[in-house]
């Protein structure tokens, strides 16, 4: 039986959908200001996988990620490229997309942009100050009163003290207290806004905070209470206590909070030089940046070496090296044609690879089993196993290319790369082995490996 590590609960626990055979899922995207970095191909990676892997269980997914669409640093970067925050945005989100799709990303089932539940929104601001955990600021900004809230920091396991202690937070006169966080910011100048009935200065006119975009939405479409919520580390708090403070309270019935989401799940950091991969602290590297020295499938492979919960630490080297392992499990593949098949999940190292899938996601367990039958493929050359690891892999988004476009790639080669082989086939036939070593010298330098095996020499990149 699947199990999840609820952050929640802080332990695994046995997966329960809350309607049998279904699964409702939400994660929170990206502000759409900038290129992706690798940090949110990890988050869309790792809830790629999730996503799979339920759908190869038998449940019909529910895949709810949105996109956050208006924001202090989309309304900043607009204006200063003196354009709409709609151009800036739609441009972003191509770029996502294009990113996403060439990662192995499969789109999800919803992508409801902030603005577009604007309303949604309001509504639920409105009901959370009619039940009393809100309140509206002589300055027309929108407070939500974390006093009033009883299980406030159950999400990071700390006492409202402990995070007034510990956590920096804006300071702002018109809080009440100052772990109070906003809901609804009464409009300034050359910002967008909208209109409310929340009175103020400004006629209730603003715009949302970032913390209710996620509650509106994701209760819209997956309805009060569902089955995950996921998202990067970083955002379990402030965002994600937020998230449970509104939802369980705008939703609260008779008094009694409803419960949001059952299972947390988040994933770890992208780390360089062991710290936290960040825009703020300039060490962040854009997804198309990477892309353009490696694979994609190479990066997918490199974010699935390490489970979701633990650090994944970035460099060349590691790179590197992940290039160097997904090139040994294509090269086992060279020269089998196998068709996507269905898995026969009684046979043993499938059994396996569910085993260590359902152990929350366990993707190195899981690829270890890929190894296990790349190496047995290269000393039986036995078709079925070779189907197997093809379908497997499948599951993960791995080895669906042709072998031979994966090693030698899809570009068009300078050097005729065929031809040279024969004319060095021809060389040690007729034993100029120093004419031989010169060919394979001469494509070594082009990034081209030769590969002698009993059936011929065969070919790819470095």
């Amino acid at each position: 039986m699947l199990k999840i590590y609820n952050t929640l609960a802080r332990e695994k626990q046995t997966f329960t959908p809350i309607v049998a055979g279904k699964v409702s899922m939400y994660v929170c995207g990206m502000t759409v200001y900038d290129y992706c970095h690798l940090g949110h191909a990890r988050v869309m990676v790792v809830f790629d996988i999730v996503s799979r892997w339920l759908r190869s269980s038998g449940y019909v997914v529910t895949y709810v990620r949105n996109i956050t669409d208006i924001d202090d640093k989309i309304i900043k970067r607009a204006n200063e490229n003196g354009e709409t925050i709609g151009q800036l945005t739609q441009r972003f989100i191509d770029a996502m997309d294009e990113d996403s799709a060439k990662l192995g990303i499969i789109r999800p089932d919803i992508e409801p942009k902030a603005t577009e539940f604007i309303d949604g929104m309001i509504q639920m601001i409105s009901a959370l100050i009619e039940k009393g955990f809100a309140y509206i600021a002589a300055n027309g900004d929108v407070f939500y009163s974390v006093n009033n809230f009883e299980g406030y920091g159950k999400l990071s396991g700390k006492s409202l003290e402990d995070l007034r202690a510990g956590e920096r937070v804006e300071v702002d006169t018109h809080k009440k207290d100052p772990m109070d966080f906003v809901l609804w910011k009464s409009v300034k100048p050359n910002e967008p806004s909208w209109d409310s009935p929340f009175g103020g200065p400004n006629g209730g006119k603003g715009r949302p905070g970032w913390h209710i975009e996620c509650s509106a939405m994701s209760s819209h479409h997956l309805g009060e209470r569902f089955d995950i919520h996921g998202g990067g580390q970083d955002l379990q708090f402030p965002h994600h206590e937020n998230e449970i403070a509104q939802s369980e309270a705008a939703h609260s019935h008779d008094g009694e909070p409803c419960q949001m989401v059952n299972y947390w799940m988040h994933n770890g950091f992208v780390r360089v030089d062991e710290e936290k991969m960040s825009k703020s602290l300039g060490n962040f590297f854009t997804i198309r940046t990477v892309l353009e020295k490696y694979d994609a499938e190479v990066i997918r492979f490199f974010i699935l070496r390490a489970h979701y919960r633990s650090p994944l630490n970035y460099s060349d080297q590691h790179l590197d090296d992940a290039k160097s392992a997904l090139t040994r499990l294509y090269t086992s593949l060279r020269g089998h044609e196998v068709a996507v098949d269905a898995i026969d999940w009684q046979h043993p190292d499938a059994a396996r690879f569910k085993e260590a899938m359902d152990d929350d996601f366990n993707t190195p367990e899981a690829m270890a089993v890929l190894f296990d039958l790349a190496n047995e493929v290269n000393k039986t050359k036995s078709l079925e196993v070779a189907a197997l690891l093809k379908n497997l892999a499948g599951v993960l988004g791995l080895l669906q290319r042709d072998a031979d476009v994966f090693l030698q790639g899809d570009d068009v080669q300078a050097l005729d790369v065929d031809a040279l082989i024969l004319a060095r086939i021809a060389a040690k036939n007729n034993k100029n082995f120093a004419e031989a070593d010169a060919i394979r010298k001469q494509l070594l330098e082009a990034g081209i490996v030769l590969e002698d095996t009993v059936q011929g020499t065969t070919w790819r990149k470095l």
